[in-house]
């Protein structure tokens, strides 16, 4: 069986009674404003150089006629994540009902296995000092915010997201505006050939014609500085 059609005994896909939640991220919507990533930073006093959702662009099309491409990332939560499979310590898990990919800060040990094995960098390390919470030294990452659902809310950045291009919902419910958008849109998803089954699905973002999709992959120049800034200031 290959890779693709493997089915992984923690996958939530089509089981009955479980949902399934999962994003669409309609990039024809995308207007660059960075609302969600100032939202996501303000919920979880994210530091500075990193950060849990962050909207790479890229300059396409001929002068005159040019325009910014935007490809919003964040964690994929994947169906079959292979962050799950290579933590040591089982920090790294998958919650039952909903498919939230989660992290258990008291497991984790710092050694980064996750980090390696995500192919979407998506995971970063927190520092030794923080002045708002004890959560230091450990892999954070997107959580689709995890406590804002179990509340009946929507995740941070789909709230503030003023173009709707951010909509959350329940996969395994037809009625869902998430199962609406994937069943009558074309949608993409990053790196499938890696077989993770992301639970994030893009609207008119083309990576095959564009190769924006593998840019995204790249850390953003401009944070450069501010992440070797960051790492002197505490020492990772």
């Amino acid at each position: 069986m290959s890779d693709e059609l493997r089915v992984s005994p923690i996958e939530t896909r089509e089981v009955p009674g479980k949902r399934r939640f999962a994003m669409v991220v309609d990039t024809r919507r995308c207007i660059g404003c960075m609302a969600c990533q100032v939202a996501c930073k303000a919920e979880y006093d994210t530091p500075l150089g990193v950060n849990r959702t962050w909207v790479p662009y890229k300059v396409v099309g001929k002068y005159p006629n040019v325009k910014k491409q935007f490809l919003p990332r964040l964690c994929n939560h994947c169906d079959d994540p292979p962050c799950v499979r290579n933590c040591p310590v089982g920090a790294t898990y998958k919650h039952e009902d909903g498919g939230f990919v989660l992290q258990r800060y008291e497991r984790c040990i710092g050694c980064r296995s996750c980090m390696a094995a995500c192919p979407y960098n998506a995971r970063f390390m927190l520092p030794s000092h923080r002045t708002y919470t004890p959560i230091t030294n450990v892999v954070d990452k997107c959580t689709f915010c995890f406590h804002r659902v179990t509340q009946n809310l929507v995740p941070a950045c789909v709230q503030t997201c003023i173009g709707r291009s951010r909509v959350f919902g329940d996969l395994n419910d037809p009625t869902s505006e998430v199962s609406y958008l994937v069943a009558k849109n074309a949608t993409q998803v990053l790196r499938p050939e890696e077989g993770t089954k992301p639970h994030v699905f893009y609207i008119g973002a083309d990576r095959n014609q564009t190769e924006f999709g593998r840019d995204a992959y790249r850390k953003p120049d401009v944070m450069e500085l501010q992440r070797d800034a960051f790492k002197r200031h505490f020492n990772i």
